[in-house]
């Protein structure tokens, strides 16, 4: 795989500090029932990182001591830890709110025949990848059959509820785009998405969120290899908008790896580009003071061009 961060670093982008913390972000692991070629995670089903019982703990801990509001599971699949049911267990019970990134073909896995109605019982937030309400683009980009497997994961949430008017229980669809190229406007592709999921398999769902491929890890290499990285990099920095900057998601959340190694994002996490407030070496998540991350630097490079391109994109979608 082509290392992209050399490419990435000499960076001209806006300097951006921290606002208040409300999300913590929590990689569980990188292993996958699936391999996905826009992965920025380069997760698949041979990745052996996955977050052990002692830190999986003091990420709980740090929870409580900080008073986020939110706590954000992903992975990989991060249902895949053998920990992710317990660690929802603790959070709902804290009060705090849970997001589980899902891929959707992990309810149809062996051992999973029950995680539909867990997360439905927890009343976790579900944010499910479905990058195309087309069959055969949904398994050119995820893998054969993928798209049959997510639908019969859909109807089985809706079942319980998810989606629903009054139900409470928000399930949250997620759209990438096939290649190189921005996306098209978030509320115009949730109509579609809304109406083609709807009228051909009756499936209901909250909202659309619209993300930016990242130009790293497995995608980033793929643009390396067929020579389009650096006219995808100027696609995103001609589209770059000053006004999302006050709105990109690494000013209100923090990301943690496998080992409990603290990042000012998600794709930082990826690139090996530790928390600025640690400067150049990592910060572990038992050692993080919560009330001296406001107003502090964060780390940037070339790639945060992806999220302030055009309409923007975070872990919530488009930033308009």
């Amino acid at each position: 795989m082509h290392a992209t961060l050399p490419l990435l670093v000499d960076t001209d982008f806006p300097p951006i500090r921290r606002g208040r913390l409300e999300t913590l972000q929590v990689n569980l692991g990188y292993r996958c029932n699936q391999q996905c070629l826009h992965c920025h995670v380069a997760a698949s089903p041979r990745r052996k990182e996955i977050m052990d019982r002692r830190t999986v703990d003091q990420v709980l801990e740090f929870l409580v001591r900080s008073k986020v509001a939110t706590l954000d599971l992903t992975g990989g699949a991060p249902e895949l830890n053998p920990h992710f049911r317990s660690m929802v267990g603790a959070a709902r019970a804290a009060g705090v709110h849970v997001i589980d990134r899902c891929n959707l073909t992990i309810l149809e896995e062996t051992g999973q025949e029950d995680l539909a109605e867990f997360l439905a019982g927890q009343g976790v937030e579900v944010v499910a990848s479905l990058p195309c309400y087309l069959g055969e683009n949904v398994d050119r980009q995820r893998g054969e059959g993928v798209f049959v497997d997510s639908l019969r994961a859909l109807t089985r949430l809706n079942a319980l509820g998810y989606g629903q008017p009054g139900s409470g229980l928000v399930l949250n669809l997620v759209y990438n785009p096939q290649g190189p190229v921005l996306p098209p406007a978030q509320c115009e592709l949730e109509a579609d998405y809304r109406r083609e999921l709807g009228n051909r398999y009756g499936i209901r769902f909250n909202h659309l969120l619209v993300l930016i491929n990242m130009p790293i890890q497995r995608f980033g290499s793929t643009l390396v290899s067929r020579g389009q990285f650096t006219a995808y990099m100027t696609l995103l920095r001609q589209a770059h908008r000053a006004d999302n900057l006050g709105s990109v998601m690494c000013r209100s959340l923090i990301s943690v790896d496998w080992r409990g190694h603290v990042y000012d994002c998600d794709f930082n996490q990826m690139l090996a580009l530790p928390l600025a407030a640690g400067g150049r070496t990592s910060v572990h998540i038992s050692r993080l003071d919560p009330s001296a991350l406001a107003g502090r630097a964060i780390r940037v490079a070339d790639h945060c061009y992806g999220c302030t391109a055009g309409q923007g994109s975070s872990c919530g979608g488009a930033l308009e």
